[in-house]
């Protein structure tokens, strides 16, 4: 049953007003949760396919486990869980085979978008091409290391994706309710590609056009707005047959988290601790993005600025010197400052649509605490 706007939360100690241990605890109870979920997914596919004729099954199985067992912050599929909760959602095995699809469809994007970026590294480890190329070179396979490694990470993508799927298609509901979280998570699905499309087009066509800001605030609405956090708290809600009301205040809150989530991604890619974020300082500068950081200092940037700025990006063998230059400009065109003001801006609205929502604990507590979590984020 769902919480109506305005009612108040319940009394007892599953929902009281402040949960004990906040936002990072119960970041790591769920965690933990997904992670015993995704274990005995992973034990009953390898179970299955040790019984097939086709043993290569467990090598492509180990592929997609080895990426989604080294961490990750578990955010998307977090917000569909406490989101669930907050409005009403008690049944965790109702909830959590949506939460991991969710997760699936996460690590079938990722996979993916390290294969378009030319990225070596997920995760601190190298990325999945890059790790099958490798092994490819390790063996003495017949054949070109590199096509070897993009082409056994599309697969391992394809069988993130077939997993997704299949979780989603196995959550409990029937009729309206189920026909409108299908709907959701077609379009969510589809934004995210969509999103990414428009990200190659604004990095490719540069040269002969720069994207305006109504551009990238699109790329930015549709591949973290909607993806990170609008849909995944939808997906939730609808779940737990929430009224149209909150469900509506809280989609607010999940685009705005969600911008604000991609936002500090540029910042920490530029300006960030390697070691930490997991990914090179600079990293989406030699694979060409063109961000907000960019599109800003290049409105601001003098002409020696300016071509410094076109050089390097998307130039892969960029020196540490010339990225520091970069930081340097990016600095004093001011381009930082109003990146991390939008990002303010973002976390402001997260708040004010929050504010008058009477929410279940402890959704209500995690999805508070995120917004204070993205105001200190450092990873």
């Amino acid at each position: 049953m769902a919480a109506a706007e305005g009612s108040p939360a319940a009394p007892d100690g599953a929902d009281a007003p402040h949960t004990p241990g906040g936002f990072a605890a119960l970041l790591a109870g769920f965690q933990a949760k997904l992670a015993g979920e995704l274990a005995a997914w992973l034990a009953a596919k390898r179970a299955a396919a040790a019984a097939s004729p086709v043993p290569s099954d467990l090598e492509l199985i180990d592929g997609v486990g080895q990426l989604m067992t080294r961490g990750g912050k578990r955010l998307r599929p977090a917000l569909v869980y406490y989101s669930y909760r907050a409005l009403g959602g008690e049944a965790d095995p109702a909830v959590l085979p949506l939460a991991l699809a969710i997760e699936f469809l996460h690590t079938y994007l990722l996979i993916h978008d390290d294969i378009m970026d030319h990225a070596e590294t997920r995760r601190g480890l190298p990325s999945a091409h890059a790790r099958f190329r490798q092994a490819h070179r390790d063996q003495g396979f017949h054949g070109n290391a590199a096509e070897f490694g993009s082409a056994v990470a599309i697969l391992l993508g394809d069988l993130a994706h077939t997993w997704a799927v299949e979780l989603f298609t196995g959550v409990p509901v029937e009729g309206a309710q189920a026909a409108e979280l299908s709907r959701c998570f077609s379009v969510m699905s589809q934004e995210v590609i969509g999103g990414q499309y428009l990200e190659l087009l604004v990095a490719s066509r540069r040269a002969t056009r720069q994207a305006g800001e109504e551009e990238l605030l699109s790329v930015l609405r549709l591949k973290s707005g909607c993806y990170t956090a609008e849909r995944p708290i939808q997906l939730g809600g609808i779940l737990a047959g929430a009224e149209a009301r909150p469900l509506a205040a809280l989609a607010r809150f999940g685009r705005a988290v969600g911008e604000a989530f991609q936002l500090q991604d540029d910042l920490l890619g530029m300006f960030g601790d390697a070691a930490t974020v997991g990914k090179p300082v600079g990293a989406d500068l030699t694979e060409g993005k063109f961000t907000f950081l960019i599109y800003h200092a290049l409105q601001a940037a003098s002409p020696a600025e300016r071509q410094a700025l076109t050089a390097a990006l998307g130039r892969p063998d960029l020196p540490a010197e010339e990225v520091a230059r970069v930081q340097a400009i990016l600095a004093t065109t001011g381009a930082r400052l109003r990146v991390e003001a939008m990002v303010e801006e973002r976390l402001d609205t997260a708040r004010a649509a929050l504010a008058g929502l009477a929410l279940r604990e402890p959704g209500h507590t995690f999805l508070e605490g995120l917004v204070d979590y993205l105001k200190e984020r450092r990873a």
